[in-house]
């Protein structure tokens, strides 16, 4: 390691243990007391979100039936598996915790449809008796405040926990899995009330069975992608704030990405009113083409790209802890790709078993949480000294989650020396006894080898009283990818 002087006898390599030990190695952050005023936030949105599901079955219930809300809710649900499943990709890096996606979820769907719903009808009747069409609802009312309490949820995450959101990747899983909520909902609506109820009504259970396949397929197949797609905006736009130090970046931008959301929304609700109203069909053609379509892609091109970014990330920070000695450039190499994170949980399996596989995801893990925490200290985001000193402890504790995690495939592949790295270059000792000192090539080997040594003494710029201070350039040229 750093205090390791070259040609000096290298330590025996640890034995890893069949299981961790209690407590070690776990990737979470330092644990906080819940204050009586957080716990009474929390109780409160705990109980909002289960009066709002209450009041959301009691109204669909009461207005489809109970035929019409079963074949709805069966319907709604079949796309939310998938729209998920492609939030969750885009979280490989850093999976998000399970609670808080559960809660944006939630939110969406309940709160943000009990909401939604009252205020929309409560406007509907303000147009109607005003004389005007109902139809305005959908343009004047509805993308304002549907987008603004579908944001609300992943808005009190960032307030409350801002750390859960460390980029716009994150905001974009929240945000999504809100809007998913809300669509699903609204879906139960459709194709349960507009749908089958209606067609039921009119002719009987064969045109409402057609009905519901006909709006399945505008609703969801063709068109499923619309509630994300608006909601992605605000998510942008909280991301930018999550990473920004300067206060008027954290406010302008979150409300800068909510109206450019309200826009889009709007914009995509005049489409069909315009196309009823005129029955020029080719409105809607030409809207859906010309708008909404790129949009689409390259909200899909910019995701993507943010989640490669996520993985250059750790190329980009880590370096600084391979010239304190606790990674080695191979290590940070492996972190850079999803490709490579998989080739060493296959080389982590096949040298220590499946409690090699385990130790290597949480590796990965707490390494890409170091790399996000030290991002976050060069930008500049924690500047009052509580929000420092936490980030040391934060610091401190995904190094010892590290160290622990390692342990369980150090010394495990007979075909790899053992070597030490102490900043700079290699100390390999090989099977016949003889040591050697080796320069780090321009291209690090991928996945291993390991640094065996015992954790170094932070230096200055790797913790309190200097941790926030700018290092230097990495021992190595970037890899070309």
């Amino acid at each position: 390691m750093a205090d390791t002087p070259p040609g000096a006898p290298l330590p025996p390599s640890p034995t890893a243990p069949a299981f961790p030990p209690p407590g070690a190695g776990a990737s979470r952050m330092p644990l906080r007391r819940v204050s009586r005023g957080r716990a009474l936030v929390l109780a409160g949105v705990i109980l909002l979100i289960a009066a709002c599901a209450v009041f959301m079955v009691f109204t669909l219930g009461e207005s489809l039936g109970v035929e019409a809300l079963l074949i709805g809710v069966v319907a709604a649900i079949l796309p939310v598996p998938v729209l998920v499943g492609c939030f969750l990709w885009l979280d490989r890096y850093e999976p998000e915790p399970l609670k808080y996606l559960i809660f944006c979820f939630a939110w969406g769907a309940f709160v943000s449809t009990a909401a939604s719903l009252t205020v929309n009808e409560f406007s509907a009747g303000l147009f109607e008796e005003a004389g005007l069409p109902t139809a305005l609802t959908a343009v004047l009312v509805a993308p304002f405040i549907e987008e603004l309490t579908k944001a609300l949820g992943p808005i009190l995450l960032l307030i409350f926990r801002r750390r859960e959101i460390s980029g716009i990747t994150d905001a974009l899983v929240y945000c999504g899995l809100s809007a998913v909520g809300f669509a699903m909902v609204e879906n139960i609506l459709y194709l349960g009330g507009y749908g089958y109820a209606t067609g039921v009504e009119r002719y009987g259970p064969a045109t409402g069975t057609q009905q519901v396949i006909a709006i399945f397929i505008v609703r969801i197949l063709l068109f499923g992608f619309a509630h994300p797609l608006f909601t992605s905006m605000t998510g942008v736009g909280l991301g930018i704030a999550a990473r920004a130090a300067d206060r008027r970046v954290r406010v302008l931008a979150p409300i800068a990405g909510l109206l450019l959301a309200m826009m889009l929304h709007g914009l995509w609700n005049l489409l069909p009113t315009l196309t009823q109203a005129t029955g020029e069909t080719l409105i809607m053609l030409y809207g859906f083409i010309g708008v909404m379509v790129p949009v689409f892609f390259g909200m899909v091109g910019l995701a993507v790209w943010l989640r490669a970014w996520e993985g250059r990330l750790t190329e980009r920070t880590l370096p600084d802890y391979v010239r304190a000695g606790w990674l080695t450039p191979p290590e940070v190499a492996a972190l850079s790709s999803l490709g490579r994170r998989h080739a060493a949980r296959v080389w982590a399996k096949r040298v220590a078993g499946d409690a090699g596989l385990r130790a290597m995801r949480g590796y990965q893990y707490a390494a890409t949480r170091l790399a996000l925490l030290r991002d976050g200290a060069l930008r500049g985001l924690d500047r009052r000294p509580v929000d420092r000193e936490r980030a040391a402890r934060e610091e401190r504790e995904l190094l010892e989650s590290i160290t622990a995690y390692r342990s369980f495939f150090v010394g495990r592949d007979p075909q790899a020396p053992a070597g030490i790295w102490d900043g700079h270059r290699y100390h390999l000792r090989f099977p016949d006894g003889s040591q050697r000192a080796v320069e780090a090539p321009d291209e690090p080997v991928v996945p291993i080898p390991v640094v065996l040594a015992p954790p170094p003494v932070l230096p200055a710029g790797y913790g309190p009283p200097g941790w926030h201070g700018p290092g230097p350039a990495a021992p190595w040229p970037p890899a070309h990818r």
